[in-house]
Parts: structure tokens; sequence; C-alpha cells
């Protein structure tokens, strides 16, 4: 029903605490009920164990806690042009994510992500620009012939597939996300984790642009705030509204709940009050988050 609050409200569970149980504590007492895994006990998620997922599935049994995402590092960080389908790395890489896939089957997660490569600052160019400010124009092809083989071991088997658009990521913007999904093919079964502060480095308006840039494919959403200052480089987190989301939420809020938005709005909980801890952070903003989304 147009209208209708369906969002369901999320945390990633190491921006509370490394320890799980503790996290499932806090998430419970906050009265949150889904969590999204991206670090538990000191490693990464796709470092994880299928023994290490039972263990999480059976404290998210005890706790009433469900698992709405399998948020890997699979294909992080690494440059388009030092790495081929079927090299070393890549297998690794996919190996991870595989790994994520399992783990999301014993957790009953929904989603599973991956990322998207390194940024490469420049991608599109022209009349000059292409030869000596982009690279020739080979990085978007390239990544597009990395990306396909990931896709098509999540169709395999029956994972969906999300990919983050990230401060260093091939995927800066909702704008390349939407390039990359029509590039692949419309039917291509990759949804959009759609982080819009990492985008607030290239200039893209939260709402209403790059919202309806991807709503059709919005599979995930990360929330956080801060001052975002791109001549300096620096990034300042601050507390959820206080920052350079802050005119874009309700408008997001108000749209999610209008489309009938039925995934998970996830606190990514990165501030660190002064004199506090990141669980001091995460009660002030998730009262925040649940007042704006719930």
């Amino acid at each position: 029903m147009e209208g209708a609050i369906t969002t369901k409200i999320c945390a990633i569970t190491n921006g509370i605490s490394q320890d799980y149980e503790t996290s499932c504590k806090v998430l419970k007492e906050t009265g949150v009920e889904y969590a999204e895994l991206q670090e538990v006990n000191g490693k990464r998620i796709e470092y994880a164990t299928l023994d290490d997922a039972r263990k999480i599935r059976d404290l998210n049994k005890a706790y009433g806690i469900k698992v709405a995402s399998v948020t890997t590092h699979a294909f992080v960080g690494i440059g388009v042009g030092g790495i081929e389908v079927g090299d070393a790395k890549y297998n690794e890489q996919m190996a991870l994510l595989k790994n994520g896939f399992e783990i999301a089957k014993i957790v009953g997660a929904d989603y599973v992500r991956t990322m998207c490569f390194a940024r490469q600052v420049v991608v599109f160019g022209e009349d000059g620009a292409d030869q000596w400010v982009s690279g020739g124009n080979k990085s978007w092809p390239k990544f597009l012939e990395l990306f396909k083989p990931i896709v098509g071991a999540a169709k395999e088997v029956g994972v969906k597939l999300i990919v983050e658009n990230g401060f260093n990521g091939m995927l800066t913007s909702a704008w390349t996300f939407r390039k990359m999904k029509e590039d692949l093919g419309e039917d291509a079964p990759v949804w959009f984790l759609w982080d819009p502060v990492n985008a607030l480095n290239v200039h893209e308006a939260a709402y209403p642009d790059a919202y309806n840039c991807i709503r059709k494919d919005l599979a995930h959403l990360h929330i956080k705030d801060a001052l975002v200052n791109t001549v300096h480089s620096s990034v300042k987190c601050v507390p959820l509204g206080e920052g350079d989301m802050a005119p874009y939420l309700k408008g997001l809020a108000d749209a999610l709940r209008a489309d009938g938005y039925t995934g998970c709005v996830s606190l990514e909980n990165i501030y660190r009050p002064k004199g506090g801890d990141f669980v001091d952070g995460y009660r002030i903003d998730i009262e925040t988050l649940k007042k704006i989304f719930a």
C-alpha cells in the first residue's frame, strides 16, 4: 500500500562491538531486529568459517535477530588494471565471496555484498581528456569484464548480489551504479547497496537526484552522516542529521515510504563522540535514524 511504513531498521554490528554477542545484546536493548554482518569477532565476515556462521545463527536465535546482509569486502581496493579474471588474486577474492554465499545460507541473509574494485579518479574522458586524463577510457570496460563473473557466480547459487558505491571504488555514486546496470543489461541480477554519504565526495545530491536514479534497483541502504571536504581530502563524522546528509534525510525517508520500500535502512555507525566510544555514537544515531525512517 502506498505510504505504508515498511522499512526495516538495521545496524552494522561491528559499529557497536567486534564481539558479536555484545552487539546482539545492544541491538535487542535498542529495539533493532536486523543485523548486518561486516566484521564479526575481529575478522571480516568473508574470512569466517562455516562453524563461525553456525554460532552466529545460534546467537541470532537466542536474541531474536535476523540477518539482512552478509557484507563482504571481496574485491575491495584492487585496481582494475592490476587484476585479470582467473588469475591468483581474482580467484582468491572470488573464493572469499563464495564463502560469503555459504555463510549467508547458514545465517539466513537475504543479500551478499561485493565491492567494486578501486577507483580511478577520472574514468570517462573526451576531446583529448581520453588520452591525457582518463587513461584511454580503458578502466570502465575492464571493470565490466571483471564484474560479469561475479554476477554469474551469485546467479549460479541463487544468491542475491548487492554492490556498494564507495569513496574509493569504481562505483562512486548512484549514477555510476545505474550506468553499470545499463551496461551489464537491465536483467543482470545485481542490486544496489546505496551509501549516499560515500557519494557526497563526488557532490551527488542524495535526494531527489540519486534516489530517482536507482529507486527500482535499491535493495539495501547505509545511513551515516559526515562533513565532507573534497578540497582538503577530509571527512569528519558527526551525529546523524548534523552533517552534509541533513538536507536530504526527510525527503529520502518520505520517498521510501511512498514507494513502499521493504528493504533495510542500516545504520553504519562510524561516529565516535569526543570522550566516548562507538557504542555511545550508536546509541545517539540509532534513535535519530528510527525517528526519521521508521
